[in-house]
Parts: structure tokens; sequence; C-alpha cells
């Protein structure tokens, strides 16, 4: 029978990463429009097939909205970080307010439109063509930066901080569109590149926008030149967003409701319509909440915990967006071009462990005047700090790309843009009662780093509670561990392994570990057929259930199954699932591939699906494997980094699928490798 072993600024927190999509819905593609479809297969046997996710960049149906989401970050945090160095280190200049409260009253400011007009904006970009929006939300944001041009003029922090309003609303129309557009221009297995560089270029364009609004701030005449900056980088974004392609809207006759409250409901029923994007709204709202309570903090934190000066800010934030940047153009190798949900616990358990080390990291700081970076860094400690930082980035970095594309890929082609509305309103609100409660901890006395601490045991207990609630997350983050740092999988053909629709893929069985491999060689999940007995262990019992397997009951002594073990299958295909058997019974004793057994063809029978021989090689000597369970052979299986291989045959009717005639395509696909 089968068996296996089973800134200171708060436009980075606009794009970091989307957390809980649940493993077992995220095989279901959405349907696109024809004409969007047509334009992917146009470029599927050239730009589809690129060797490298740079190469994008040449491509015009993405390199023009990558240079002009570029630039919208770019300038967001150039005035942003100036303002907010502003307020933070010329504070009575300008209010009588403490510069840690000014700094989350102004993520506060900066988030108000994200409720007010998210449902609104969602509706735009579901309605108008998204290139043109992008266009008019250019139009805007120059606006934006002369009336911000027109605070300094005025030395009103009223109305750099109405400015800093108008930028939450330049965020809040341009949100919809960023994450709405890509799966329009990308073909699938372009989308984790496609959101790798963007991700990466956001968090650059954090970087150099930092560093450009924390100099301008200490400049003499500062002021005019954080304007000037400014306008020519709207009139640069406008310019670059005149040239993306047309990407035409899903629901063109869409009858724009102005009520917000009724909309910002309807859109959250939406969300609600799937199970995987309202949770994953619910992870990412607080994630949201964790990172606005972070980075409010750096300011003070560089001023008061460091004792260094203005561009000791920019320093931090420029490590912490450095760390995201390369963790996102890391994310499309470590999860090969396809979505990699493993990565979202690997990035979670990093977040809480470098945070809580932030926490007790305890530098020298400065009694006497404040210090200049190269001070700052010859300091005690101030090189812990910002391996920290960089190391919450790059964990950060690792789920932000893969669930970006996982949201784009489960979002629901019609109301894409207003499901995205309705994660920016939740996450909004998460945003703020962590922005008060962040607040009103410092007011009664508690330490920056003290919450930072506390921050890292919360996203701990709320990590372990979503893990308990969604065990798929652990499984997949398993499977990932083990090809990535046990095995060098090589796969091949396994875009034969259809997105959709039900299939029943027959597999060879050579080690404990083989659906391990297979599942991560699959671009969606498989429900394996396990022998029941397994599912008695407690340990493996939880990971059974996790992955979904199937359990094999017999009916008789020759092994075929009974009624209850054809109906689950019979129930899974016809839910449209992707069904894994292994028809040896049993895993090789000696490498060879064993006779496939008669039962195979009872469960294809009446089953009119496509059947696909799947060949796994490179096991056979493994320390997981029968070849080593005696202890001197055990010794030898173990070799770090082991090629494994696993190869995907042509699908065939279940009807001329024959247990020998399938026996024969496993053993060729497999070929000397066993």
């Amino acid at each position: 029978m089968p068996r296996a072993g089973s800134s200171g600024t708060f436009n980075s927190l606009l794009t970091v990463g989307f957390w809980l999509p649940l493993q077992r819905c995220y095989h279901t593609r959405d349907t696109s429009s024809p004409a969007v479809e047509a334009n992917k297969k146009t470029h599927s046997t050239t730009e589809a097939r690129m060797s490298s996710q740079f190469s994008l960049l040449k491509a015009r149906r993405f390199g023009p909205f990558f240079a002009t989401q570029f630039l919208g970050a770019f300038n967001d945090n150039l005035f942003k970080n100036a303002l907010l160095v502003l307020l933070t280190f010329q504070a009575a200049q300008w209010t009588t307010l403490k510069p840690e409260l000014l700094a989350n009253l102004a993520a506060g400011i900066f988030i108000l439109p994200f409720f007010l007009f998210s449902a609104t904006s969602g509706q735009l970009a579901d309605k108008v063509d998204r290139a043109r929006l992008a266009r008019t939300v250019k139009v805007l944001e120059i606006g934006i930066v002369l009336v911000a041009g027109t605070g300094f003029w005025l030395h009103s922090l009223n109305v750099l901080l109405g400015a800093l309003f108008l930028l939450g609303l330049h965020s809040t129309l341009f949100g919809p569109v960023k994450y709405a557009i890509l799966p329009q221009h990308l073909a699938e297995d372009e989308l984790v590149g496609g959101n790798a560089l963007v991700e990466a270029g956001t968090f650059v364009a954090i970087l150099l926008g930092t560093l450009v609004g924390g100099l301008l701030a200490g400049m003499e005449g500062g002021k005019a030149w954080i304007s000037a900056g400014c306008l020519l980088t709207a009139l640069a974004g406008y310019a670059t967003s005149r040239r993306i392609p047309s990407a035409p809207a899903p629901e063109p006759g869409l009858r724009i409701n102005p009520n917000p409250i009724t909309e910002t409901w309807r859109n959250i029923g939406f969300a609600r319509e799937n199970r995987t994007v309202f949770l994953s709204i619910l992870g990412i709202s607080w994630f949201w909440l964790l990172g606005a309570l972070l980075l409010a903090q750096f300011p003070a934190y560089a001023k008061n915990v460091l004792g260094g000066t203005e561009s000791s800010v920019t320093l931090l934030l420029g490590t912490f967006t450095l760390g995201i940047g390369t963790g996102s153009l890391l994310c499309e190798r470590l999860s090969a071009k396809q979505v990699e949900i493993g990565l979202v616990p690997f990035g979670s358990i990093g977040l809480t462990v470098f945070c809580l080390d932030l926490a007790f990291v305890t530098p020298a700081g400065s009694s006497g005047a404040p210090l200049g970076i190269l001070p700052l860094l010859a300091t005690g400690g101030t090189l812990h700090v910002l391996a920290d930082l960089f190391a919450i980035g790059l964990f950060g970095g690792f789920f932000i790309v893969p669930l970006y594309a996982l949201m784009q890929i489960r979002s629901s082609l019609n109301h894409r843009a207003r499901i995205i509305a309705a994660n920016n309103i939740v996450n909004a609100l998460f945003m703020v009662v962590g922005a008060l409660v962040a607040a009103g901890l410092l007011l009664y006395g508690l330490s920056i780093p003290a919450l930072f601490g506390i921050a890292a045991l919360f996203n701990a207990i709320v990590a372990v509670y979503i893990y308990t609630l969604v065990p798929e997350f652990l499984l997949r983050f398993v499977i990932w561990m083990l090809v990535h740092s046990v095995y060098r999988l090589e796969k091949r053909d396994t875009e034969r392994i259809p997105l959709e629709g039900a299939a029943v893929l027959v597999c060879n069985h050579v080690s404990y570990v083989d659906s391990l491999v297979i599942a991560a060689a699959s671009r969606r999940p498989i429900r394996f057929v396990i022998n029941e007995r397994f599912f008695a262990m407690p340990l493996l019992h939880s990971l059974l259930k996790a992955g979904r397997a199937i359990p094999f009951n017999a009916r008789d002594a020759a092994g075929f199954p009974d009624s209850r073990t054809l109906a689950d299958i019979r129930s899974a295909l016809d839910a449209g699932e992707l069904i894994a058997l292994f028809p040896e019974g049993d895993i090789t004793a000696d490498g060879d591939l064993r006779n496939f057994q008669p039962w195979l063809s009872e469960i294809l029978d009446g089953a009119p699906v496509p059947v696909i021989p799947v060949a796994v090689s490179g096991l056979w000597g493994s320390v997981f494997s029968r070849h080593a369970e005696n202890g001197p052979r055990r010794l030898t299986g173990l070799r770090p980094m082991r090629a494994v291989g696993v190869t995907v045959g042509m699908p065939m009717p279940a009807k001329q699928a024959t247990p020998d005639g399938l026996a024969q395509g496993v053993l060729a696909l497999r070929g000397e490798t066993r």
C-alpha cells in the first residue's frame, strides 16, 4: 500500500509584505480577460522565459511601471524623512510637542486617507485603465509637492502636515494600481521575479530618499532644496508613467459608490469570499502594526539611545531598507520562481529573533554632543544594532515577495483592486492602533528598546497562534528547508503538472521523504495517498493532517482500497485537486522499481482526469532510503546537498493508463539514477 515520509518614513510600511496565505487554496488561478491572456501569451516564448529577473527591466510592460513606482517611493521618502528629521532635531522651532509624539502623530496623519479613500481608490482601479490612473496619480503628486513647498515657505507645520495627509492620499490611490497591474502584464512564473524587483527597487528608493532627505534637511536653506528635489522627482515620475502600457479595467461599467462606509464593508465582503485572502489580510495587518511601531521610533532611537545626529536616522533606515531589498532579491533564487510560502515562517522566525536581540543591545551612547556617523560607528554596540536592523529587513524581505505574488494570484480578477483596497483599510486600522499603543507606552515611561522587546514577544505569540491555526505553513517550511539544506533539487518538465484542475500523479517510491521532495517541485499543493498506519503516529499524524493527506485503507489481503479510500480520492478529484499515488505499495528495498500494484486500475477507473507519471531520482542511498537502514550505510547516506531529481512525464487519459504502462513510463523518466 502507498506510504511516504512526510525614513523614519511610513511609505516604507506600505510596501511591506503580505502575511498569512493558506497553502491549501493557492492552486486556484484567477481567470484573466482574453486581452490580458493574449498579451501574456505573446511574451511566453521570449520574455516569460528570461534567465534573470533583471531582464524584466528592459521590457516596456514592466520597466516604465518600475521606474514610476521607484520615483514615487523616492519622492515620498525624500519629503517625509526630511520633515521628520526637522521635527525631531528642530522641534522647538515648529511645536512644543515631544519628537516621539510628533513621529506617531505623523504616522496617524499619513494613514488617515486609507480609511477615507481606500474604498473609492479600489473602485477606480477596477473601473479605469490602470495605466491611465497611474498617470493621474502622478499629476496629483506634482500638486502635493507644490503644497509642501508652500508649507516650507510659510514655515507652517499645519500646511506641511496637510501635505503629508495628501501624500497618504497619493499612496492610497496608487496602492491598488500597483498591486493589480503586475498580474496583468506579467506571466505567472514572472510574478515572483517582478515582485522581487518592485520590492527591492522600492526599498532602494527608500534608502536613497532617506539619504537625500536627511542630507537636505541638514543643509542651510534645505527647505528650498527639499521642495525643488521633490518637484523634479514628481515631474520625472509623470514622464515615466506615460510609457506604462495600457492595463484595461476589468469592470469599466462599474458604478462608483461614493459612500466610504458601505463600500468599505462591500470590499471586505469581496475579500471574505476567499478564506485565503481574508486571513491573509488579517495577518498582513498584524505585520503592518509591527512595522509601523518599529519604524516610527527610529528618529528618537537614533537621538536618545544612540546619541547620534540627524544623519544617524538615515543610517538606521538605510541599513533596514538595504536588508529588505537584499531579502527581496534573494527570494526568486530561494523560491525557484514559484510562490513559496515556506519562506513565510522562515521570515517570521528571523523577525522575532533579531527584533528581540535589538531590544537587548546596549549601545554606549553619548553623554556629550551628538555624534556624527563615523564617531557613532566607532561607539560600542552600534555595529550590533545595524546588524540586527539589516537582519530584520532581510527576513522581512523573505516573506514580502512570495506573499505579494500569492495575493495577486489568489485575488479575483474583477475584484482584485477592491480587495487590495479592503486590505489597505484593515492594515491602516491596525497601524493606527499600533501607533496609539506605542505613543501611550512611551508617554508612561517605557523605553524604546523595551518597546522593541514587547513587539518581538507579541510577534512570536501571533506567529505561534497562526501556525497552530494554519499548520500548512510549518509543513511547507519543513519541505522548503529539506530541499534547500539537505538536498539540491533538480526539476525537469514540472510545468506538465497542471496549475488547476484535477489530476493524478503516479510516482516511484525510493525513500521516506519522496512526498516532500515531490511537493517541493510542484507549483501547487498535492494530496498524497498514505498508508493509514502512519496516521496513528502522533507527530506524523499532525504533519499528514496539515498536508491534507488521504488515508489508504485496504479492504482485503491483496491491498485493494476500501470504499472510504475510494470515496476520499474521488471527492478530492471532483473538487479539482491534485492527487499523488505510490503504486509500488512500499518503499523499494534495493533501489529498483517494483511492479505497480493492480489496485491502481481500480483507483483510476471512473476518474476521467489526466494521469501523470513522475519519477524521483537520486534518493537511493540517502539517509532516508532503505539502503541506509543499517548503521554503516546510514553514515554513507549523510551527504549534504545531495542532487535529487523530479522528472514529470506527459499526461495521459485515465482509460489508457495501465499499471504496467505507467511503470514503464516512470522507469524511462528515472533513467539509470536511482
